[in-house]
């Protein structure tokens, strides 16, 4: 059995196209089937429900990834809920949402969320009983991130707070945790001066500013300035090369779960 993963793409954003093609690489280089199908933006909701459906009942897909945003006129919640739960490797589904938070390891986690805990438990970072502040609440990021922080379990255990844009006094809130995690889509919005010594943080931004410096015009940088915040920190993640890699780890990994539940399936009805 060869895992299988099909991305859609519909429209032509580019920087969705981007990371469908980064995703379809790492597939493939981990030996996994992994296609992209592209569909126009004129798509209808109509239409890529039938699509999704279509890949439900395909056997040889054992991932199925919708990349959003997706155009106006598609509501992204009624396609997430047409993946098949056991086909949901982004983690999206009600029901895996749902096992996520009451600590079931049965379902698809997040696979941001999913990449920042692994990096903290292979850096050695103690959760247990640590003060994490986590700067973003999308259901993407800052949600299942607390979430899983939360669990009773390596990983976890950690006192959380989460913080958004009515939060009173951020930076009182980030200057004390000992893992700050950032994901609000601003770029460099926090600071050396805004972060404990010795704190780890994590940053989940990606953010395009104009830099006249760069042939580009432009460059790259996350929701924390790198440069002062190196200073203070203990460790932190780099922007790009950090989180992004290991959220598509986690891809992989999900989809390599789903085709081993199926194997394991065949095997008890052999």
């Amino acid at each position: 059995m060869v895992p299988g993963l099909s991305v859609v793409l519909v429209g032509d954003d580019a920087a969705s196209a981007v990371y469908v093609s980064n995703k379809e690489k790492a597939s493939k280089a981990c030996g996994m089937r992994g296609e992209t199908i592209r569909l126009p933006a004129s798509t209808s909701q109509a239409e890529l429900l039938a699509l999704v459906e279509r890949l439900n009942a395909d056997n040889a897909v054992h991932g199925i990834l919708v990349q959003m945003p997706l155009p106006s006129g598609i509501d992204p919640d009624v396609v997430i809920r047409h993946i098949a739960p056991h086909k949901d490797v982004d983690g999206f589904h009600p029901v895996n949402v749902g096992k996520m938070l009451i600590g079931h390891t049965d379902g698809f986690m997040p696979c941001t969320p999913a990449g920042v805990i692994e990096m903290l438990l292979r850096s050695g970072v103690e959760t247990r009983g640590a003060e994490a502040v986590i700067v973003g609440r999308s259901n993407i990021v800052g949600k299942p991130m607390a979430a899983m922080l939360v669990q009773a379990r390596a990983g976890g255990d950690a006192t959380v707070t989460v913080c958004h844009s009515r939060s009173r006094d951020l930076h009182a809130h980030t200057k004390r945790a000992d893992i700050l995690i950032v994901a609000a889509g601003r770029a460099e919005m926090i600071r050396g001066e805004h972060i404990k010594p010795g704190a780890t943080v994590i940053d989940v931004g990606m953010n395009r500013v104009a830099d006249a410096s760069r042939a580009s015009g432009s460059r790259l940088c996350g929701d924390v300035h790198f440069e002062s915040a190196e200073a203070v920190a203990g460790k932190i993640t780099p922007v790009p090369g950090g989180v992004g890699p290991m959220t598509i780890a986690m891809l992989l990994r999900n989809t390599v779960r789903a085709a081993e539940r199926v194997a394991d399936s065949r095997v008890g009805t052999a």
